[in-house]
């Protein structure tokens, strides 16, 4: 754990602000949940709540199962970080941040196809060799919860790869089966 220097009193109602720069740096926005934890040594740990991952094995496993459909590499996300990944290292991407250009494909609710002469756009935020094929957000009861990503590659053979509309109907109903296996 890192400090951070910053000390805050908590006030009569048990309230602590949580610093404008932290915020920004770790993207807490006004009503992201916080999962709070506690050590044996008396630590209190806020952790920004990922509902998607509580499902992690089973995304993982079905990240599996869409690359071996695909024949692409698929990361699964939650809002803010690969929460799986299959068909790429998983030393490289696992639990680093997405990229910006990922988050608005994400706030942007809908399936995104890369199309031709659109700029690359990298899975996480600092580089990497995939790119966003395929993006679908996953919504639960109305909410952004992460994203299912097909991904490419420069340089890189697409034999045996399926075609650019098919995959694009398996990432849009991926998103759409793990937001509602997030409702039941």
């Amino acid at each position: 754990m890192k400090a951070t220097g910053i000390v805050r009193r908590i006030d009569d109602l048990g309230r602590v602000v949580i610093p404008k720069e932290i915020r920004r740096t770790m993207r807490i926005k006004e009503g992201d949940p916080l999962e709070i934890y506690t050590d044996r040594e008396g630590e209190v740990i806020f952790k920004k709540y990922s509902p998607i991952g509580g499902i992690q094995d089973f995304a993982s496993d079905y990240a599996d199962t869409l690359q071996k459909t695909s024949s692409s590499p698929i990361f699964i996300c939650d809002r803010d970080a690969v929460i799986a990944v299959s068909g790429a290292s998983k030393r490289d991407y696992l639990e680093r941040k997405i990229s910006r250009g990922l988050e608005e494909i994400v706030e942007s609710r809908s399936l995104y196809v890369r199309g031709a002469g659109r700029e690359p756009i990298s899975i996480i935020s600092d580089g990497g060799s995939h790119y966003v094929n395929c993006a679908m957000p996953i919504l639960s009861e109305g909410d952004i919860i992460g994203c299912v990503v097909s991904a490419w590659q420069y340089d890189v053979s697409t034999s045996g790869k399926i075609s650019d509309e098919i995959e694009s109907k398996l990432v849009q109903t991926a998103g759409m089966f793990l937001g509602r296996q997030m409702e039941s």
